[in-house]
């Protein structure tokens, strides 16, 4: 790895700050929040969750959760609707493997492990991962809903099937009944 490399690497992740969260224009939403904003939170749901759970490490799952999102920074984001004609999810995969070449060997194959955990959801950490990552998108959208963008109700609705952790049931059920500005 060269600190070129590197530093080429880390001034990419800015990208995440530039791309919004598109799904939300289909609510209605002039200037959705960004998916850097989404990583940022989803981390921490996700240290929270791993925490509730008590089966996980929550550093690695917050871990997971700083680079799930890291090939959208070529590819950007997709709405449910877009993914109806053709899917992200290879593309997105081949860009974070691109990205990943700019790192160190270690660090590279330990990212690479993490991004297989939370696509095949087939640890805890994994798990959980998803869990955070779709529970940030429900606490946005009661976000949203509570300003008066009525439609993000379809969010809520969606993760709440979704979800697989006990913990991340008890914090929507919670957050439902919770005004965001409390």
């Amino acid at each position: 790895m060269s600190e070129k490399n590197t530093v080429n690497f880390i001034f990419e992740l800015n990208q995440l700050k530039r791309q919004k969260h598109s799904g939300w224009r289909l609510a209605g939403v002039k200037d959705p929040y960004s998916i850097a904003d989404h990583i940022m939170r989803s981390a921490q749901i996700g240290y929270i969750l791993a925490s509730m759970e008590g089966n996980a490490n929550p550093e690695k799952v917050a871990a997971i959760m700083m680079i799930h999102e890291n090939g959208e920074a070529r590819i950007g984001d997709q709405t449910k609707v877009g993914a109806k004609y053709f899917s992200k999810k290879e593309p997105e995969k081949n860009a974070f493997l691109d990205q990943l070449e700019n790192l160190s060997g270690s660090i590279a194959d330990k990212w690479k492990e993490y991004y297989r955990e939370i696509e095949e959801r087939n640890t805890p950490e994994g798990i959980i991962a998803k869990d955070a990552d779709w529970l940030e998108t429900a606490f946005q959208a009661k976000e949203y809903m509570d300003i008066g963008y009525v439609s993000a109700i379809d969010w809520i609705n969606n993760v709440e099937k979704a979800l697989e952790t006990k913990s991340a049931k008890i914090l929507l059920e919670e957050m439902k009944k919770t005004d965001f500005t409390e």
